[in-house]
């Protein structure tokens, strides 16, 4: 069932009311509230993409001892990393069957109790800048909530900007 037009008008209007603050933490909270909210999810990661496109850096995860800070993963020259990073487009994996094309570890990740995964390119002036990975049991996403977790990405421009000049 979808949120309510008033639910998803107050969370849009907290991720506002937040990024006029500037404050990327908290607007980094806030988006994954607003997800949580809106599609739901048992594991929300915002990774940059690094130069070059071959590698997502993680900086930001609610369950750092599976998937730490800073964490790493080899994503460009994977049939995901054609989708996303090279064609920019968003990824929805719905049962393990996706999971396992699209992820090296998805055992860690089937181990965790999560079968199903949305990841949302962030992209400003055409340019990839990371994304939003979202993650829950199996056959809990779908196209619905993909449409959901794209319009929450633009929000988050201006702060994966400032991420990637902080890598230098």
């Amino acid at each position: 069932m979808s949120p309510s037009a008033q639910t998803q008008l107050d969370v849009l209007d907290r991720l506002a009311e937040i990024l006029a603050n500037g404050d990327r933490p908290a607007l980094y909270g806030a988006v994954d509230a607003a997800l949580n909210a809106l599609v739901g999810h048992k594991l929300f990661t915002l990774l940059l993409v690094l130069p070059g496109g071959k590698e997502v850096q993680r900086f930001w995860s609610t369950n750092a001892a599976a998937y730490p800070l800073s964490g790493r993963k080899p994503m460009g020259d994977t049939p995901w990393g054609d989708l996303v990073i090279r064609r920019h487009q968003p990824f929805l994996g719905r049962d393990m069957d996706a999971i396992r094309w699209a992820f090296f570890d998805h055992e860690l990740i089937a181990s965790l109790g999560l079968g199903s995964a949305i990841n949302v390119p962030i992209i400003g002036q055409k340019t990839l800048l990371g994304t939003i990975a979202i993650l829950d049991a199996e056959h809990h996403y779908d196209a619905e909530k993909l449409a959901i977790a794209m319009r929450i990405a633009p929000y988050l421009v201006d702060a994966f900007r400032s991420e990637i000049a902080q890598l230098g």
